[in-house]
């Protein structure tokens, strides 16, 4: 039998803490949340590896969805500064892991899933444990969810090719959009804030991850 405490415990001391990630709250969240309920059950063992864990299988329409690494997550939640009071878009949210360590930051968090089996795990999870400051959405991911801001905090949970603008500006003023720019292993996690009505964005660490479904950049055509 897993002790999956240990497991959460052994991942935030060997994976997270020694990634530079300082953020008392963040570690407390990512000590909590109980990340194997989130992956399917054949999975569960390897729930606390420092490894991307795919949700779902790839499809014509997409690659396959994946948590992200721990490390890799905790750092993009570390870097976008969330607050008590905060409201924050989780773009492309899976089956809700991301969700549900953000809920434990902010004041509240909309969430938005295009695949349809993946948001209905997502809200089953969540809804099992308890955590009522989440509003799941289906939704497109490259479009956001407008509606439901501006976001004092964009997360996407995985890598884009372009860059995201109808995210950008779904924020507030102040607000940051954290994602992993660039697709492979030259991928780089970047911050994206709003000033004034301007935008800017600078990499803060070197990052890879599975694309996003719809977050791919248009192949031209070679003459």
């Amino acid at each position: 039998m897993i002790d999956f405490a240990e497991a959460r415990r052994m991942m935030v001391d060997g994976q997270v803490r020694t990634a530079d990630v300082i953020d008392y709250r963040l570690l407390g969240a990512l000590l909590e949340v109980p990340r194997e309920r989130f992956v399917p059950p054949a999975k569960q063992a390897i729930a606390y590896l420092d490894i991307d864990i795919a949700v779902s299988e790839a499809s014509s329409t997409g690659p396959a969805r994946c948590l992200l690494k721990c490390m890799v997550l905790a750092r993009m939640i570390q870097a976008a500064g969330i607050r008590e009071t905060d409201h924050v878009l989780d773009v492309g949210c899976a089956t809700g892991y991301s969700s549900a360590v953000l809920a434990r930051l902010a004041d509240s968090v909309v969430a938005i899933e295009e695949d349809s089996g993946l948001a209905a795990s997502a809200a089953r999870t969540l809804g099992s444990l308890g955590v009522n400051n989440v509003m799941l959405k289906p939704a497109a991911l490259t479009g956001g969810l407008r509606s439901e801001g501006p976001y004092d905090v964009i997360l996407l949970n995985g890598s884009t090719e372009i860059v995201p603008e109808a995210l950008i500006r779904q924020l507030k003023d102040g607000g940051r959009l954290v994602c992993i720019q660039g697709s492979g292993p030259s991928g780089k996690a970047t911050l994206y804030q709003m000033t004034g009505g301007n935008v800017t964005g600078h990499a803060i660490f070197d990052a890879a991850a599975p694309l996003l479904p719809g977050f791919v950049k248009p192949r031209e055509f070679v003459f």
